[in-house]
């Protein structure tokens, strides 16, 4: 995550166009940044499926053409901005200066409103603002996630066509709080996480290329130029707004009976009893792997030998890289997996919304399409070599290979692996594919210790060693020894690596069971059993 200065904006896109992969760049020569290509698409920013047909003729088609820094969604999202009543407010006063001066939203701009609170329609009715944002496009969706968990919807087939056969850096400009790759849309290599008013801005502006402290968004009605600082609100026009909008009473009159305003979720049929009855035919949810063959008896803790690698990773990988939220790709393991279940694509939802199916979240575990994994140079996507023979399968394909052959697997990886969302199932997929161990330069904090609470062995490298030092390429063997049972946290066991080159070579790593209890939830298993046992002994 970089913060850029709002007048450094334009500058550093443009040179991150240019910069080589290595340097975190998009590898663009520069004749190609000024490229436009055309395309036709219907005029139609409706996030949701209409309730009653729509008339033909309803939705023009369009002539548009698209670039580099275009930005093809704008979304004000997020409960963490839209609870901000100032931010709020002061969008839908730009929205309305915006609409006042003739500025237009261009059809290729996805434009969506989604707050996290019913509160905020209400006083955005209440001061006569959102027309004006309506007029732009930013109309209501619905209340909670939608861009920070991936739920941003497809594009217009046109605009995905031309992103995509044209490898184009095309632009989101979203009030989230999550911009990870491949989260907000899988088409959308660029994403700028911003205050609610200037994402009504850059979607006037249409682009990122622009410098908004120096340079025009659009022309008015008149003809003439429109700057930033023409539509921005002053904190007094805000301030005047929020003494009209803040309001105890319309809180406690949403909030005081939640329940009969939501009929639609009550109406939801659920089943009733002390044990869940599990639905073996349901996509969504299934009962949990977690417990299966569970004994009273605690495991024990031994060596890994005879290990192969899944996956090698640089730097920054993500839990969005290894634990996607967001759209499920036709052609990838979980994609595959649910038409076998007759569920049509158009019904996949996404990763987060299925996260209760094993079946789906364990195929889905490193499926990002924008991951790199170093043993398949040149690669994005979830896949990795299936070793001895080196075949290319996805890693779900190939990990399901090397459990029914029982080989016990480990994932290498740089600095600062996990960052990101503290999410359960980048360490609960990484157990199930038979993930054994995973050896980085460094951890974030909450996943190394989700690791550990699945039963998979956190390790992390000396200073100054890495897999690109030790120039591991995949094809070795891995064999971890020092795990005894009387193991203490943050210990140094041993790596040995068994080169294709029949070459042995001994390395110290720390152990990253950093405290005594997770000594124990390690030696159980994990967690979850751990747990379990506890409570069964107490009975």
């Amino acid at each position: 995550q970089d913060r850029i200065d709002l007048p450094q904006l334009k500058d550093t896109f443009l040179a991150l166009l240019q910069k080589p992969l290595s340097e975190n760049g998009y590898n663009k020569p520069k004749a190609e940044i000024s490229q436009r290509f055309p395309t036709e698409m219907m005029d139609n920013r409706s996030t949701p499926d209409p309730v009653a047909p729509v008339p033909s003729g309803e939705f023009p088609k369009a002539r548009v053409d698209l670039g580099h820094g275009d930005v093809v969604i704008a979304a004000i999202t997020s409960c963490t901005n839209t609870s901000n009543p100032s931010v709020m407010l002061a969008a839908g006063l730009l929205a309305k200066k915006a609409v006042e001066k003739g500025l237009a939203v261009r059809p290729t701009v996805k434009t969506s409103l989604a707050p996290g609170s019913r509160v905020v329609t209400e006083y955005l009715h209440k001061t006569g603002l959102q027309p004006y944002l309506n007029q732009l496009g930013f109309t209501l969706v619905g209340y909670g996630c939608t861009t920070c968990i991936g739920n941003s919807g497809p594009l217009d087939p046109g605009i995905e066509e031309v992103v995509t056969k044209n490898d184009l850096i095309a632009a989101s400009v979203l009030s989230g709080n999550r911009n990870f790759e491949a989260r907000v849309h899988q088409s959308i290599k660029a994403n700028f996480l911003m205050s609610p008013p200037l994402v009504v801005a850059f979607a006037l502006a249409g682009q990122v290329t622009l410098d908004m402290a120096k340079e025009p968004i659009g022309k008015g009605k008149d003809g003439q130029d429109v700057y930033l600082r023409d539509i921005w609100p002053s904190l007094a026009e805000v301030r005047d707004q929020m003494f009209a909008a803040l309001d105890p009473a319309t809180y406690r009159r949403l909030y005081s009976d939640f329940v009969a305003h939501n009929p639609l979720w009550n109406e939801i049929p659920s089943p009733t009893g002390a044990v869940y009855d599990w639905d073996p035919e349901s996509t969504y949810i299934q009962e949990p792997p977690f417990f299966e063959n569970f004994s009273l008896a605690p495991g024990t803790i031994a060596n890994l030998t005879g290990a192969r690698p899944l996956a090698i990773f640089g730097d920054s990988v993500t839990t969005d890289h290894i634990s996607p939220a967001g759209s499920i790709k036709a052609t990838s393991p979980a994609g595959l997996y649910l038409q076998a279940q007759g569920v049509a694509v158009a019904d996949f939802n996404s990763y987060g919304s299925r996260r209760g199916n094993d079946r789906v979240m364990t195929r889905g575990t490193f499926a990002n399409v924008r991951l790199k994994n170093l043993m398949v140079p040149g690669v994005e996507g979830g896949v990795t070599k299936y070793q001895p023979h080196g075949e290319q399968l996805s890693i779900y394909d190939a990990a399901m290979k090397y459990q029914a052959a029982g080989v016990p697997l480990v994932v290498l990886a740089g600095q600062e692996y996990g960052t990101g969302s503290s999410r359960d199932w980048a360490a609960k997929g990484t157990r199930l594919l038979g993930v054994k161990a995973v050896i980085a330069q460094s951890f974030e904090r909450i996943h190394r210790s989700n690791l550990v609470g699945m039963g998979v062995l956190p390790c992390q490298f000396k200073d100054g060693m890495s897999a690109q030092a030790l120039k591991l390429d995949g094809s070795e063997v891995f064999d971890l020894v020092g795990l005894e049972p009387n193991l203490q946290p943050r210990q140094d066991v041993t790596l040995i690596i068994h080169r294709a080159d029949g070459q042995t070579e001994e390395l110290p790593v720390t152990l990253r069971i950093d405290t005594p209890i997770e000594i124990e939830y390690y030696r159980h298993g994990g967690i979850l059993p751990y747990v379990l046992r506890q409570l069964l002994a107490q009975d």
